[in-house]
């Protein structure tokens, strides 16, 4: 049984047990459970536990149950799980985890809908997220938080907290999520799991993310080992991938080869990582160096100016998106409805519009600076925040918009680069707070190396294992 300040719903006693998803998928195969059960057990779960959870914006259980009862195909047919709600789904509405946007339902699925699903999972609703995905913490101004379900003071992290969370939980083993500035990582941080960012044109993109001026968003899962994130990208790539870069392929293991590992322990922006966060990147190192690897410690030849630039595209996201939301979001968008994080963002980008040719010129640039690493290098090794996860309010947005920008820069320091640069990073579970809460680090390579990021995690996975909610015993 999970302790008060924990919130989970593992067991032995049901179809879905303590399995990962491949382990699911095997005794599928073999005729031992069918996919109505799992879905049934999954339901089952997420009713135990989303009240104190509040990761699940819009249930779909009952289509579920009807499409478990049909045949499909795909690596992960009959798996449940649960789509971001930002993300379009025909017939459910996409409310981007804000009260400003209606409750119209979707046309039809967007076109990373389409690829998501060719895997063959079962969607069981909506997971939630904060406001737009601008936050690094599942929090709102008027409804309850999605806490984490390791520690309930804590966040789950953002903005795919809710899937982070119901991952975490127990309630499926493996979601979508997406990373526009460390949405995928963070959470998985913050939850103890792998969560792997993709190269940039990987998968298909979003419509949004389509049309950016510079598109930092990708799309991606949170699950509980390697071997399903890794499973993943390979059964995404039998629908599509970016035909710019080498395939993943199917990675099963590590590799032969060993590494050179460039050490980061504080970000270009000068926050400096706290003791915790950074002890468990160099007890990281150190278990690397004893599997042969060199580790050598560097710095990265990236601007500092670069935490402003992004700061800036963040601004005018929000800028955009408040601007012009009737056109965007529909007719029935409501700016007033929007936090003071929104609301701060598009104001900071209209105090600093006329910097935008140079903030874009800055964007586009750090791809060739990022490039540059690997030069000397083969991966880079780093903490995913510059601080352990932080408790419930710290980034709250009823919060003024300056106390809450500045934590916010403060802790998501690591994240960005690799979206601006388009680049793929790995958050892996490798340490524990005294509270019992997940630290991770961040595995980051060059473009198009997700395959390398892979080997490197199912090596350290082998040599220190990471156990979940359901195992961990305190």
């Amino acid at each position: 049984m999970p302790s008060s300040k924990q919130c989970h719903a593992f067991t032995t006693d049901d179809a879905l047990g303590l399995d990962d998803a491949v382990a699911l998928r095997v005794r599928l195969q073999r005729g031992e459970v069918s996919a109505l059960e799992l879905t049934e057990a999954a339901i089952a779960r997420a009713e135990q536990v989303n009240a104190t959870l509040n990761a699940i914006v819009l249930p779909t259980y009952d289509a579920a149950r009807r499409n478990a009862e049909q045949s499909h195909s795909g690596a992960f047919a009959g798996i449940p799980t649960f789509i971001k709600d930002n993300t379009d789904m025909q017939g459910l509405p996409t409310r981007q985890g804000s009260l400003a946007v209606g409750s119209h339902p979707a046309k039809k699925d967007s076109a990373f809908t389409t690829h998501f699903l060719s895997t063959g999972m079962n969607v069981l609703g909506k997971s939630n997220l904060p406001e737009f995905g601008f936050n690094a913490s599942t929090e709102f101004k008027s409804r309850p938080a999605t806490p984490n379900p390791w520690h309930l003071d804590y966040s789950a992290g953002a903005s795919s907290g809710g899937s982070a969370a119901l991952v975490a939980a127990g309630v499926v083993p493996i979601a979508h999520a997406n990373d526009g500035g460390g949405s995928i990582r963070i959470p998985a941080a913050a939850c103890g799991l792998i969560g792997l960012k993709p190269t940039r044109g990987r998968f298909i993109d979003g419509e949004a993310a389509a049309i950016l001026p510079v598109n930092i968003v990708s799309e991606g899962v949170v699950t509980r080992s390697v071997r399903d994130t890794a499973e993943f990208m390979h059964a995404m790539e039998q629908h599509y991938r970016g035909k710019k870069m080498s395939p993943v392929g199917h990675v099963t293991g590590p590799e032969n080869k060993r590494m050179r590992i460039g050490l980061v322990l504080d970000s270009i922006t000068g926050q400096a990582t706290d003791a915790a966060t950074r002890e468990t990147v160099e007890a990281t190192a150190r278990v690397l160096e004893g599997l042969g690897h060199s580790v050598e410690l560097i710095k990265l030849p990236i601007r500092e100016s670069f935490a402003d630039d992004f700061s800036q595209y963040w601004g005018m996201l929000s800028y955009l998106l408040s601007t012009f939301g009737h056109k965007l979001l529909g007719a029935d968008f409501d700016k007033a409805q929007t936090d003071n994080l929104t609301q701060g963002l598009a104001q900071y980008y209209r105090k600093n519009m006329w910097r935008t040719p140079m903030m874009l010129w800055g964007m586009k640039r750090v791809a060739n600076d990022y490039a540059e690493i690997f030069r000397n290098c083969d991966v880079l090794l780093s903490p995913v925040l510059s601080h352990t996860t932080p408790k419930l309010g710290h980034l709250s947005p009823v919060q003024s918009f300056e106390s809450l920008f500045e934590r916010l820069r403060n802790y998501v320091s690591f994240t960005p680069l690799n979206n601006a640069a388009g680049t793929p990073a790995l958050s892996m579970p490798m340490g524990r707070t005294a509270e019992g809460l997940p630290i991770a680090v961040q595995l980051s390579g060059a473009r198009g190396e997700e395959r390398r990021l892979l080997a490197l995690a199912f090596e350290l996975e082998a040599a220190q294992p990471f156990h979940h909610l359901g195992l961990y015993t305190g």
